[in-house]
């Protein structure tokens, strides 16, 4: 080992400290820093005042010394934190002195700390806003009032319709179109009947409908899938009532997964429903997935959504 390591050089972690005046060890560490190979003595003090500068220095922004006043859960968690951080230190001096390769001691010196530096969130898992955060979020408010009596505002569309077109599969575009052009679509529920299910009627198989073939989707056991997002998107929803055309359900009520349903039970009735665009989802059609000189063609109309409660999703 090279000479010049023999001595570890000081550090000035702070203005209020003297100069040429060093920051001592605790007695616990001291002796096992003493103890090491020359670079390993720097790593160590180096790892020590580093973490003593970190206190200090999160102590001086005073965020969580403020917090630790009024709160007796912050001060306990602070407390800990400096013991743990001490811990770590004195863990990465014995690892060095047992054997243990001086990269990977440091390794897991620095993860450890890190955790200490990141601690977890709140327990309820919801951030609890900053004042800055507050701020900001008053400012945009103020902002979007002054732009709502801006009667030269040129905005069109609404904002989230962006954030939504990131969120659609292609083949759910499909589907949107169909029922924008094509207008609401039939579904059927296969229950059980006969006597018991007079009584006590039990769903067999949800929201089955042609809604898939008919605009073209590539995936069509993706359907189910595709209508739930629609929905979650609050773009459609499921009316429990059927269509006024009854011709619209001879289709669908003979397809395969139709008919294995009905016979997959001793006794089974065909409930109908309907699927239809909300009236937020048909102005989205007509911004984003049609032309302009389209969106003011008179489209099929669709029946407006009852409480949220009701327009729940068909295998809800």
């Amino acid at each position: 080992m090279s000479q010049e390591y023999d001595e570890v050089p000081d550090v000035e972690l702070d203005a209020r400290v003297p100069r040429g005046q060093r920051l001592q060890l605790p007695d616990s560490v001291g002796p096992t820093v003493d103890a090491l190979p020359g670079l390993a003595r720097v790593a160590a003090s180096a790892w020590w005042h580093t973490t003593e500068w970190g206190v200090r220095t999160s102590a001086r922004a005073g965020r969580r010394m403020a917090r630790a006043v009024t709160d007796p859960g912050e001060a306990a968690a602070l407390a800990r934190d400096a013991t743990e951080a001490a811990a770590v230190i004195g863990d990465l001096a014995r690892s060095v002195t047992s054997g243990v390769p001086l990269s990977r001691a440091l390794m897991s010196a620095g993860e450890s700390l890190g955790e200490l530096a990141d601690p977890p969130g709140p327990a309820d898992g919801h951030a609890r806003p900053t004042a800055d955060t507050m701020a900001t979020l008053r400012q945009r408010g103020a902002e979007l009032l002054e732009r709502s009596r801006d009667v030269w505002s040129t905005d069109v569309g609404h904002p989230a319709y962006e954030r939504i077109l990131d969120e659609l599969a292609p083949d759910e575009a499909r589907i949107l179109l169909l029922l924008l052009k094509g207008g609401p679509q039939p579904s059927v529920d296969v229950r059980t009947g006969g006597p018991i299910g007079m009584v006590n009627s039990q769903l067999v198989a949800p929201g089955l409908s042609m809604i898939g073939a008919r605009s073209g989707c590539r995936h069509l056991d993706q359907v189910p899938a595709y209508l739930n997002n629609l929905f979650r998107l609050g773009l459609v929803w499921f009316s429990r009532e059927s269509l006024r055309d009854p011709m619209e359900y001879q289709v669908v009520e003979a397809q395969p997964d139709v008919l294995a349903a009905v016979h997959s039970v001793k006794f089974a009735k065909v409930v109908r429903r309907s699927i239809h665009l909300t009236p937020f989802g048909e102005d989205f059609c007509r911004t984003c997935l049609v032309d302009e000189a389209v969106a003011t063609t008179d489209f099929p109309q669709h029946a407006l959504p009852p409480e949220p409660e009701t327009g729940e999703p068909p295998n809800a």
